[in-house]
C-alpha cells in the first residue's frame, strides 16, 4: 500500500472509530469529515501539529515533540506553545489546535464549547504531578506548611489583609509576604484554589500572577519574602534557586516527590496531567495520530526526566487502546477530583 493510500486508510478507520463512540455527530458532520480525511490523503501534504495549553504540562510535551521531529520519518512543524489550561481549551474548542494540555480535566463548560463546534476529544493522561509550595533559599522560618495556613493565606478575604509572614503563623517573622502564582487561564490556578481554598478559581488577586511558571519560578528566586506554587517539573529544574515546603493536610507535612505521590502521601495536591487530542484535527488526522501514538510510548520515561511521576505501564496501555479505538470522552465528568490516586485514575481508564 503506497503513503497516500495508507494514510487515507488511517484518516477513515479513525473516522469510524471516532463515529461509534459517545461523543457522536450529525450525519452532515460526518460527511464533511470523511470529506475532509480524503482530501488530505490526496493532498499528500501536512501542515504544522499545534498544541497549546497548560505550562505544566508543557515540558513533557515539548521534549516528546522534539524527540518526535529527530526520529521521525517526514515529520511535520510542531507548535508547542502554552496559554494556560483554560487558554489551550478555548482554542482547542474553536478548532485552532490538534492537541490541548492539560492541568485539569475538561470542564463541563468546556465540553459544551466543543460540542458546539463538533469538536470532539480524546483524554489521555501522561503522568501525575506533586502542585509545589516554594519559598526563596534565604528563608530560614519555614519548613512546612498547613493546608489551612494555605487557605487563610489565598482566600479571597485575604486580600489586603494578610500580608506579612507573622499573620499566618505567629513564630513567623514580621516581615512582608509576597505571593507568587498561576494566572486564572491555568489549571494550576483552578487545582490548586479548589484543593486549598476549597472552591475553584477562589482566590486573593493581590500577587504575582502568571501562565508561565517559570516568571513565578524567577520571582521567587529574587525575593527573599516569596511564596508561591507551581508544577513539580519546574522546582526540579530549579532546584538550586528554591527552597521547597512540605505540606501537612492534617496528618503530618509531607515533601512532594515520585515516592510521596506514588504512595499517596502528598495530598491533596498530588493530580493528573494530561493531553485532550482531536481525532480529526485541522486536515492532517494521520499524522496527529502518529505523534500521539508516540507520545504515550514515550510519555513515561520523558515525564521521568523532565521531573514529573510517570504513570503505570498498564495506564499507558489503555490510553494507547483509547486512542486507537477513537475513544472519545472524559473519565471525570467536567471536574477535577481532590486526592486522586494513580491506582484511582486507573481504575477510572477501565471502567471508561
Amino acid at each position: 500500500m503506497n503513503a497516500v493510500a495508507t494514510q487515507l486508510a488511517l484518516a477513515l478507520g479513525m473516522f469510524a472509530l471516532v463515529s461509534s463512540c459517545t461523543s457522536t455527530s450529525n450525519s452532515s458532520d460526518q460527511t464533511q469529515q470523511s470529506q475532509k480525511a480524503a482530501e488530505v490523503a490526496d493532498s499528500g501534504k501536512v501542515a504544522a501539529i499545534k498544541i497549546d495549553g497548560s505550562s505544566t504540562v508543557y515540558p513533557i510535551t515539548d521534549a516528546i515533540a522534539k524527540q518526535y521531529q529527530t526520529t521521525a520519518k517526514n515529520s511535520p512543524q510542531i507548535e508547542v506553545k502554552f496559554s494556560g489550561t483554560s487558554g489551550g481549551f478555548e482554542k482547542f474548542c474553536a478548532g485552532q489546535i490538534d492537541i490541548s494540555d492539560a492541568s485539569r480535566p475538561i470542564t463541563t463548560e468546556e465540553m459544551a464549547a466543543c460540542n458546539k463546534n463538533s469538536i470532539r476529544f480524546i483524554e489521555i493522561p501522561v503522568a501525575f504531578d506533586a502542585l509545589t509550595i516554594a519559598v526563596n533559599p534565604q528563608n530560614d522560618w519555614a519548613k512546612d506548611i498547613t493546608v489551612e495556613e494555605l487557605k487563610k493565606i489565598w482566600e479571597p478575604a485575604a486580600e489586603r489583609k494578610i500580608t506579612r509572614w507573622n499573620q499566618v503563623r505567629a513564630s513567623w517573622p514580621d516581615r512582608p509576604l509576597n505571593l507568587y502564582g498561576a494566572g486564572d487561564k491555568s489549571g494550576t490556578f483552578d487545582y490548586f484554589t479548589q484543593a486549598t481554598v476549597g472552591k475553584a478559581r477562589a482566590s486573593r488577586k493581590d500577587y504575582t500572577a502568571s501562565e508561565d511558571d517559570n516568571v513565578l519560578v524567577d520571582g521567587i528566586s529574587k525575593d527573599p519574602n516569596a511564596l508561591g506554587y507551581f508544577g513539580f517539573s519546574y522546582y526540579e529544574a530549579n532546584q538550586n534557586k528554591l527552597k521547597v515546603l512540605a505540606v501537612n493536610n492534617g496528618k503530618g507535612a509531607v515533601l512532594p516527590s515520585r515516592e510521596t505521590v506514588e504512595k499517596a502521601k502528598y495530598q491533596p495536591l498530588s493530580r493528573p496531567l494530561l493531553i485532550y487530542v482531536n481525532p480529526w484535527s485541522t486536515q492532517q488526522n494521520g499524522a496527529v495520530y502518529k505523534f500521539v501514538d508516540f507520545y504515550v510510548r514515550n510519555a513515561s520515561k520523558t515525564a521521568i526526566s523532565v521531573g514529573y511521576i510517570p504513570l503505570p505501564p498498564e495506564a499507558y496501555q489503555i490510553g494507547y487502546v483509547h486512542l486507537n479505538k477513537g475513544k472519545a470522552g472524559t473519565v471525570f465528568a467536567g471536574k477535577s477530583e481532590l486526592d486522586l490516586t494513580i491506582g484511582e485514575l486507573l481504575r477510572k481508564q477501565k471502567q471508561f
